[in-house]
């Protein structure tokens, strides 16, 4: 399916629990998807991070 969306739903945190995940502020979680590092999911109101790119970050 053209354009669909690789990570499903439930794998998915907002960003205060993405934060909390990754043993981060929200403002980190924020900046590593404005930089790059993390892609935001989700819609403009509501942005939503993948667990496993959190996991990575967070480890590495």
């Amino acid at each position: 399916m053209h354009g669909a969306d690789p990570t499903p739903a439930g794998r998915r945190l907002p960003t205060r629990l993405a934060a909390q995940a990754a043993g981060v502020s929200e403002a980190t979680v924020r900046k590593w998807a404005s930089r790059g590092k993390l892609t935001r999911h989700g819609s403009a109101a509501r942005a939503e991070y993948d667990i496993d790119e959190l996991i990575v970050l967070a480890t590495g």
